[in-house]
């Protein structure tokens, strides 16, 4: 839906006027309209929410204050304010380490990353309110508080037993990432060569019933194409990838979802959130990471290195690397083309945000570095020719509507 601008050329024989007849020029492009001013203006006007923001993470081992401007991250009071962030989806993020499932660590550490949360809301009551629905995070922009939201990310605290799906939901969450990097009890990721579920696991399938019961979004980003499937075929509910992209930009990166996959959760009311990290959108950048990676892995074998022990010399190593051949980053035109090809694909109704802030390290695009940049994604919106309506849909309007949704089916 990209925008397209349309001249009508009359020539002088249409004009009634003579070859030598002196008449402007009729065809020339005029200038692209700034909508800055306008991009700013509904950064303010509209609930701007983003699904996946990994500040609990990235909070976990620092004293960083995010109420306060902070040097690192891309996360914090004042830049969310500037960006317009309204309903920031807070990750729960559980590392995919099994021993951490096995020992009972993921149940202890979601439940710390949750208290912290709380405890940021309940240290800044001012700036920061939890929202466990839609309901209320439309009465937190009324009163001007940034929502809290939280989502979390890897299915392994739930640790076996059914019952903490209805812990966790009486602690907050609102969507549940089914696995991460590496397939755990409930479904295979689409990181791990070993699929042991070959989709979902039947006790991940039972999981997905219990979110649909008590009103969780269940979240299809980083499983299998396999567990996608099973997760489409089990929900009596929208599901949501919560930050997920395009494949047909990145053929063979299974992270990504393919048309078919888009057009199947659509069609059942699901949302796909557009991931912002630069090996997300952007196979050069894809491609350059991978060179990285194996130039690391080579330098490790040759020189008979231990990853523990010889942590100097290898950083060395990538910081030298990284000197002579850079890191490719997309920029936000790479993004604007995964949203557009949501939209030509399936329609504005399926497409919302979900940047990945905080969670994908130096890789994210030019243009949109931090969330204080949202304004300059609708500012690209605008330029293709989206109108303010699409805008609202895309900023919140989508997400609204699949968990009002899934509220709506929840038994109570």
């Amino acid at each position: 839906m990209k925008k397209t601008i349309l001249a009508s050329l009359m020539t002088s024989a249409l004009l009634g006027l003579t070859a030598c007849s002196s008449v402007p020029f009729m065809g020339e492009d005029e200038p692209e309209p700034d909508y800055t001013a306008e991009a700013e203006a509904l950064s303010k006007k509209y609930i701007i929410a983003d699904l996946h923001i990994d500040v609990p993470h990235r909070l976990h081992d620092s004293n960083e204050d995010i109420s306060e401007a902070t040097e690192a991250g891309d996360f914090d009071y004042p830049r969310a304010v500037s960006g317009g962030l309204d309903a920031p989806f807070m990750s729960i993020y559980i590392p995919a380490d099994l021993e951490f499932e096995e020992e009972g660590k993921s149940y202890a550490l979601a439940n710390e990353l949750i208290d912290n949360v709380e405890s940021i809301v309940a240290a800044n009551p001012d700036k920061f309110a939890l929202a466990t629905s839609p309901a209320e995070v439309r009465e937190n922009f009324k009163n001007g508080l940034i929502s809290l939201p939280m989502g979390m990310e890897n299915g392994s605290p739930i640790e076996g037993k059914l019952e903490n799906v209805q812990y966790f939901y009486d602690r907050g969450i609102r969507y549940i990432t089914l696995a991460h990097s590496r397939s755990n009890h409930l479904s295979d990721s689409s990181y791990d060569e070993a699929r042991p579920n070959e989709g979902l696991s039947e006790f991940g399938k039972d999981v997905v019933r219990e979110m649909n019961r008590l009103g969780i979004m269940v979240d299809v980003s980083h499983l299998s194409d396999d567990a996608f499937y099973d997760v489409m075929e089990v929900s009596n509910a929208p599901v949501i990838a919560s930050h997920s992209s395009a494949r047909d930009f990145t053929p063979g990166f299974e992270r990504n979802m393919d048309d078919d996959m888009i057009e199947e959760m659509a069609e059942k009311g699901g949302v796909i959130f557009i991931n912002f990290g630069s090996t997300f959108i952007a196979q050069d950048s894809i491609e350059n990471n991978n060179a990285f990676k194996a130039a690391i892995k080579n330098y490790i074998e040759s020189n008979n290195l231990d990853p523990e022990a010889d942590v100097a010399a290898i950083e060395s190593f990538k910081k030298s690397y990284r000197q002579r051949t850079p890191f490719k980053f997309a920029d936000r035109e790479d993004v604007l083309d995964h949203i557009d090809h949501v939209v030509d694909l399936v329609g504005v109704d399926y497409v919302g945000l979900g940047s990945d802030y905080d969670g994908v390290g130096d890789s994210l695009p030019t243009g949109l570095k931090d969330v204080s940049t949202y304004p300059n994604l609708i500012k690209g919106l605008l330029e293709r020719g989206y109108t303010e309506q699409d805008i609202e849909k895309m900023l919140s309007g989508n997400l609204m509507r699949v968990w009002s949704e899934v509220e709506r089916r929840a038994e109570k």
